[in-house]
């Protein structure tokens, strides 16, 4: 008997601490009392039987009078009374709306909603917080799909998320057909504004409006009110320009702002190439430091003709390039298997050891010395690769392959680029691949992948005036600078942001 006795108290102790230290619950909850719940609890997470409510009722509990007296607890529902009675006029609230309040740590925007009638209301937080929250989380919400007519995200807490794409996708799944969510932001321009929109592809915006915030924390809000679809016309939703639809694709007007404000293209062509080019890296105005990107759902770095990894992820790209404290999936082609050892202690780097082409064929890669980067080429062992097709390399003559030759397998970086990104994903690329640009360019516009790069680094080849001989041209490319520069026009015209690369 004493042995069982024990046994049971080891039972509740486990039991307690289970519930206290991981779940955030407190000894009311019935399953830890082992007392059974009240008549009126009928709270249903995903899963549960259809025919139960998703929220009827939650146990009465007070977290204390001294918190619903506090001056900050008063502002804040004062706040959001305000903010739901205005709802409540424009009709897209009613006392009978079943109401889900997204991480609201001690339920303010619950209590608020209670006290002006709406009874059935609760919020999620990743601690509970009885009566008015329990567990849960923006990205992972324990409720049934088209389970509330009413969905609420207050403080910015979806710009906040680390997983913005999964926060927005829940909150549509939960959210019943035509129902109302509105959410809190801080967006300040119009291109945060359509990345917001790009992550509700299942909602159209019904009313936005800047309202003046509560606290210190969030002085300006931008409040949108979404709709969600019907399924009826539910083919109204947008369609990605990464889609497979191919062909041509539309690049929206918030981005072709952006070129205007972007450091202009260097018209006469510099008589020292690797000065001028090299200075002009300093007017660059990058994406990041013009507009605020915390909307996207994924954001990515890719290295076409990385070479080592200090040759520009490391010096430039980790060091340089302004990120707004966002965290880049990075990507690094690189044929040249001279390199390949390094990446495989750089574990945050996804090589792609092939080369970027037009199409999934074997190549021949050469590795030769521009005249012009001699210097460069011993600094750092090793000369730079350019690609052919092995049908057009194998007629060529010895002074067009004069360097090693390897056999190499291309891959179609268009088709690898629809498959691999989204237009709700922040994509920046560099690309630096010998003179092949005048090929890949081309076919990223034709496939219509150009459009999902939000910003482009290209270092263009041609024949330009060289470092070592004055007066004398390199022969290792047939473009002139009048082409590389028709070429980053027409990139611009069509609305990709473009920057002439060194």
């Amino acid at each position: 008997m004493v042995r069982v006795l024990l046994f049971g108290v080891l039972i509740i102790v486990v039991r307690f601490a289970y519930v206290v230290t991981i779940t955030g619950e407190s000894c009311n909850r019935g399953d830890f009392c082992f007392f059974s719940l009240p008549d009126n609890l009928n709270f249903v997470i995903s899963g549960a039987g259809s025919g139960a409510s998703a929220i009827d009722a939650i146990r009465s509990t007070s977290p204390g009078d001294d918190l619903y007296t506090s001056r900050d607890w008063i502002k804040a529902v004062q706040f959001y009374s305000s903010i739901f009675q205005d709802l409540i006029a424009d009709g897209y609230l009613s006392p009978e709306s079943k109401t889900l309040c997204v991480e609201t740590a001690i339920g303010q925007e619950v209590h608020s909603l209670r006290e002006i009638g709406v009874k059935n209301s609760v919020g999620i937080s990743k601690k509970a917080f009885r009566p008015l929250v329990v567990r849960g989380e923006g990205h992972a919400i324990p409720f049934e799909d088209n389970a509330f007519d009413f969905v609420f995200s207050g403080g910015g807490r979806l710009g906040k998320s680390l997983k913005q794409l999964e926060f927005a996708d829940e909150i549509t799944r939960t959210l019943k057909p035509q129902g109302f969510a509105v959410v809190h932001v801080g967006a300040t321009d119009t291109y945060s504004f359509n990345s917001f929109l790009d992550l509700f592809n299942s909602c159209r915006l019904v009313k936005m409006r800047d309202i003046d915030g509560f606290d210190s924390s969030m002085p300006h809000i931008r409040e949108f009110v979404i709709q969600k679809y019907s399924e009826i016309d539910g083919h109204h939703h947008r369609k990605n320009s990464g889609d497979d639809s191919g062909g041509k694709c539309w690049i929206p007007g918030y981005k072709r702002d952006l070129i205007r404000d972007a450091e202009p293209l260097i018209q006469e062509e510099p008589l020292k190439p690797w000065i001028t080019l090299k200075r002009n890296i300093k007017n660059i105005k990058y994406v990041p430091s013009m507009v605020d990107i915390r909307f996207k759902s994924r954001y990515v770095y890719v290295d076409v003709g990385a070479r080592s990894y200090g040759s520009s992820i490391g010096s430039w790209f980790k060091k340089e390039y302004p990120k707004q404290n966002k965290t880049f999936d990075v990507f690094a082609i690189e044929a040249d298997k001279a390199f390949h050892e390094e990446y495989k202690i750089k574990k945050k780097v996804n090589l792609l050891p092939y080369a970027a082409w037009v199409r999934n064929e074997t190549l021949s890669f050469e590795i030769n010395h521009d005249p012009g980067k001699e210097a460069e080429a011993k600094a750092k062992g090793r000369g730079m690769g350019r690609i052919q097709p092995v049908k057009k390399s194998s007629s060529s003559s010895s002074s067009d392959l004069a360097g090693e030759v390897n056999l190499i397998q291309g891959f179609d970086f268009a088709d690898w680029l629809k498959k691999s990104v989204r237009e709700r994903d922040f994509v920046v690329m560099k690309m630096d691949v010998e003179g092949t640009e005048f090929d890949l360019i081309p076919r990223l516009i034709k496939t219509g992948a150009i459009c999902l790069i939000d910003e482009l680094f290209l270092e263009c080849h041609y024949n330009r005036w060289q470092r070592c001989c004055p007066g004398q041209r390199s022969q290792k490319y047939n473009k002139t600078y009048n082409q590389c520069l028709e070429l980053f026009t027409s990139l611009r015209q069509r609305g990709v942001l473009v920057h002439q690369w060194w």
